[in-house]
């Protein structure tokens, strides 16, 4: 199973447009480790029989029980190998998914804008992801919390093993509501995020219209409500910042005049990225390929989350940093599976390999191949100069 997973998270790196591409034998698109790992037709077969709950045990009306014990395992682990730090954030993340798929969604914000919906908390310093809840609708698997709604109990659940520990938490106006982070401030957690003007408990602003850079605060003594205008009204609730404007070190171009913001404003703006920026680095390497199968692409996200997690790990241990897909490569040597970088590799048949004579001054018109019967088996050899091509 590891020289399968080294196969899969090799496949992140080494991009072909299909999977068979990657035992081609043509020397212009040949990669020779994965001849080394796996043959073709049993990475196939592997691929085909992958599966992870037995289905005469499984709770069969469970959404997500095809993968249900996998993600379980992985959130539980990810929560018991890193302690946050103070600074938490919570957002979604689009797995793509275009085919049929009951709980499927659509975002048009996101790059994707179909696909799989997580709900994703991460810790802001280091980016490492601690908890993720799939959306799938009203069996969605959270704890309701009365008078929160969805989102505020999507957030009271992953939050809920580090309550009471003086966390700050920073989410969007899908989330904010004055009545969460009230319940947030009882169970000694701060909050921050934008939020929409017309969430029940959200007091009124002012109705003249605000010149660019214009800001209004209003606080009732534990939460701080700010309208601020930029291109457009932006509202923003917190129970840890107050009604202050700090310079953002840039200057207006126009002016001359140095830019000032509201500082919720300013951490909003440095402490929200972390899940866009957990699934931007994933990327340029994920292994998640196109299948009939959706279960079988939320496992590969998620091994590309616990792969991206062990990084982050890795760097707080050790103090080493190194790139993410130098990373990667040294956990597939470790798991025994991609060849060391300082073994020799050896295209093609000797006579390929042997250096120019004296002579010689250009490169061949054309390189032709003999067929030559070894043991009842066709192999392929290169002729040598001046060689001549027989036909069978």
């Amino acid at each position: 199973m590891y020289t399968f997973l080294v196969t899969v998270l090799l496949m992140g790196i080494v991009k072909k447009n299909s999977l068979r591409e990657y035992w081609s034998t043509d020397l212009m698109f040949a990669t020779l480790s994965f001849a080394t790992l796996f043959s073709q037709d049993r990475f196939l077969v592997l691929l085909r029989c992958l599966h992870f709950v037995n289905n005469a045990t499984a709770i069969l009306s469970h959404t997500l029980y095809k993968i249900r014990n996998v993600l379980i395992s992985l959130t539980s682990a990810f929560g018991r190998v890193f302690v946050p730090y103070k600074d938490l954030c919570i957002d979604e993340s689009l797995m793509l998914w275009k085919g049929r798929l009951a709980f499927r969604q659509y975002i048009p914000s996101k790059r994707h804008r179909f696909g799989v919906n997580f709900f994703v908390m991460c810790d802001v310093k280091t980016g490492f992801v601690q908890e993720i809840i799939v959306y799938t609708g009203s069996a969605t698997d959270i704890k309701h919390y009365e008078g929160l709604g969805v989102s505020g109990s999507v957030v009271m659940t992953m939050l809920s093993p580090h309550l009471g520990k003086e966390h700050t938490l920073y989410v969007d106006n899908w989330y904010s509501s004055p009545t969460l982070f009230q319940h947030l401030l009882s169970n000694s957690t701060g909050a921050c995020g934008t939020v929409r003007s017309n969430r029940k408990g959200m007091p009124a602003f002012g109705c003249r219209k605000m010149q660019r850079g214009e800001v209004e605060f209003q606080e009732n003594g534990q939460q701080l409500a700010v309208k601020w205008h930029d291109k457009r009204d932006v509202h923003v609730l917190s129970t840890v910042h107050t009604a202050t404007m700090s310079a953002t070190g840039k200057v207006d171009h126009l002016t001359g005049e140095r830019l000032i913001k509201p500082d919720c404003v300013l951490d909003y703006n440095l402490k929200m990225g972390a899940v866009d920026k957990a699934d931007m680095i994933n990327s340029f390497v994920e292994c998640t390929r196109k299948t009939n199968k959706w279960y079988k692409n939320i496992f590969f996200h998620l091994i590309d989350t616990a792969v991206l997690n062990g990084s982050i790990v890795h760097r707080q241990l050790t103090g080493k940093v190194i790139t993410y897909q130098k990373y990667r490569e040294n956990l597939m040597r470790a798991a025994g599976g991609a060849p060391h970088p300082s073994a020799p590799i050896h295209w093609g048949s000797s006579c390929c390999r042997q250096s120019p004579t004296p002579h010689c001054t250009a490169f061949p018109c054309k390189v032709l191949l003999k067929v030559v019967a070894h043991g009842g088996i066709a192999k392929s050899a290169c002729l040598a100069p001046g060689e001549v091509s027989r036909g069978r």
